[in-house]
């Protein structure tokens, strides 16, 4: 009886890669690792090695076919069943040397994760880390990355997550626009040039929490990008949230409205349950906790 599948273990996990990405091209590289023009060349030769097309391309993106269709379910599991492999793997590591993958928010990334890395790396040497920063939230569950820093406790009961500590904010403006602008009261406050969130609602939920409900509009600047606002208050363009240990290491900073009470941003530590013993997982982890904790 003829097999039609490709008798290779490349073509097994290609396929179970490609069942796995989301339907719009332009998120492959994101999801899957490689740019969209390998992915798609990959697509199209396992399509030609096995004689059918599995999806079906239109401007919204893929659909798959009665072929695609019936590969799911099997694609799926075998993507499960090399997931635990690898699993299972990891937990009888017994050395250091090795990669963890890290991802925080841009913000913490940049200004709170890098600063935490440093006695790591110097202890450490063998271990080596990829930074994945992003305001997403990455699937641990899918090994998007090893260990996590959130701001919320996930609820999966495959992750294990360690409260660090909560994280102190303000409102800041660089000391060029207040000369600029005049200093800000709460009767001034649609005087003013602020920055916050574009289709997220956490700042104006912020400000509806200190008794000041705001629209959208009311934000002169807009940005989802956490990193990328801050920025933007550093760069004088107007009044924004930060971590309060952020700011005091930048003279040109003004916390301004300093008695309207901006609750904490809670700091948590998420790793995958059954990876927790893993030895240089651990030693990162600790290093983080170490870094980020309360005594820091």
């Amino acid at each position: 009886m003829h097999d039609p599948w490709p008798r290779s273990t490349h073509w097994t996990g290609v396929c179970c890669r490609f069942f796995w990405w989301p339907p719009k091209p332009a998120r492959w590289e994101a999801a899957l690792g490689d740019s969209q023009p390998t992915l798609s060349r990959r697509l199209a030769e396992l399509e030609a090695a096995l004689g059918q097309a599995l999806f079906e391309r239109s401007p919204r993106g893929l659909s798959p076919t009665a072929a695609g269709s019936a590969l799911l379910g099997p694609a799926r599991r075998m993507q499960q069943q090399t997931r635990q492999m690898a699993l299972a793997m990891e937990r009888h590591a017994g050395t250091l040397a090795g990669t963890v993958r890290v991802t925080a928010s841009e913000m913490v990334s940049q200004h709170l994760l890098l600063p935490a890395l440093r006695p790591l790396r110097e202890q450490h040497p063998e271990i080596q880390i990829e930074l994945a920063p992003g305001d997403g939230v990455a699937d641990l569950l899918r090994r998007e990355a090893d260990v996590a820093v959130r701001m919320f406790r996930p609820r999966e009961p495959a992750l294990i997550a360690r409260r660090l500590a909560d994280l102190p904010l303000g409102l800041y403006a660089h000391r060029d626009y207040l000369a600029r602008h005049g200093k800000v009261m709460p009767a001034s406050l649609a005087q003013h040039h602020w920055i916050g969130a574009d289709k997220g609602d956490e700042t104006r939920r912020g400000f509806a929490q200190a008794g000041h409900p705001v629209a959208r509009e009311f934000f002169a600047i807009r940005t989802d990008h956490s990193a990328l606002a801050w920025q933007a208050v550093c760069e004088g363009l107007g009044i924004g949230v930060g971590l309060r240990q952020v700011a005091e290491r930048n003279a040109d900073l003004v916390r301004v409205l300093a008695d309207i009470a901006i609750p904490p941003m809670a700091c948590w530590l998420v790793v995958h349950r059954e990876l927790r013993g893993t030895p240089r997982l651990r030693a990162v982890a600790d290093a983080l906790a170490a870094a980020l904790g309360p005594a820091a």
